[in-house]
């Protein structure tokens, strides 16, 4: 199994997040040591076009076979950098995997079960093209009890405008939906090479994550809080360490 690390150097909110030191380490580390901690991967790459963060996640015990184009390191090509990356480690090394795993260094929480979970299910089931890490919405926050604001200042709900006296107002009775947590994604190759050459494939499975140990870092606020669901985890760990 390939696992793949996207890192680029440019970060437009928080710059240099992915090498800023996170708990000891730099942010990206945390990351390298859970994959290769797994056992899962027959190789594993960090996709960059920044020198410091390839001499970091080499010291980390990743690979940097090439670097990332700049043009390709934006958030607009993400698509076409997996696609370069897999495409030149065919080309250069023969190497053609039919399967891999993306995780981002801006996601902490993940554990090193939630990358042999996802590697299994990727590779036991056929009836899915990819994987996507999901948590669950709370339900105060669901799309179902979000409010427009019409230009007369009436709220209503978003999509259809319902009044207030039609939305489900317990929490409790409010169905479940998720969003992306950006923990882990997995993939066929063969995804972004036929067809429509859509990453995602034509059906996607949702592996569930508890939410309240991940955090996605994109703002100096989600690093104040990823630091405090980093810290209540390495407690927990030490606690259950010492038992």
């Amino acid at each position: 199994m390939l696992g793949l690390i996207g890192a680029r150097g440019g970060s437009e909110r928080l710059p240099g997040k992915n090498i800023k030191d996170f708990f000891g380490k730099p942010l990206i580390a945390w990351t390298i040591e859970a994959a290769k901690e797994s056992g899962i991967f027959d190789r594993l790459i960090v996709i960059t076009d920044s020198a410091a963060i390839a001499a970091i996640a080499q010291q980390y015990g990743a690979e940097i076979p090439f670097m990332e184009p700049a043009e390709l390191a934006t958030n607009l090509s993400y698509h076409d950098a997996l696609r370069y990356t897999l495409q030149k480690l065919a080309d250069d090394e023969k190497y053609v995997p039919e399967n891999f795993i993306l995780l981002e260094p801006s996601a902490v929480g993940r554990s090193v079960t939630h990358i042999r979970e996802v590697a299994e299910i990727l590779t036991r089931r056929a009836d899915f093209d990819s994987i996507v890490g999901v948590s669950e919405v709370p339900g105060h926050v669901s799309y179902l009890k979000q409010l427009a604001i019409a230009p007369n200042g009436i709220v209503g709900r978003v999509g259809d405008n319902a009044p207030l006296k039609n939305l489900i107002h317990r929490n409790q009775e409010v169905p479940k939906s998720y969003f992306i947590n950006s923990a882990i994604y997995g993939f066929r190759r063969k995804n972004l090479f036929e067809g429509d050459k859509s990453l995602w494939g034509e059906s996607t499975y949702g592996y569930v994550m508890d939410g309240s140990t991940l955090a996605d870092i994109d703002t100096m606020e989600d690093w104040n809080m990823a630091e405090v669901k980093m810290r209540f985890l390495l407690e927990k760990k030490k606690g259950e360490t010492h038992t």
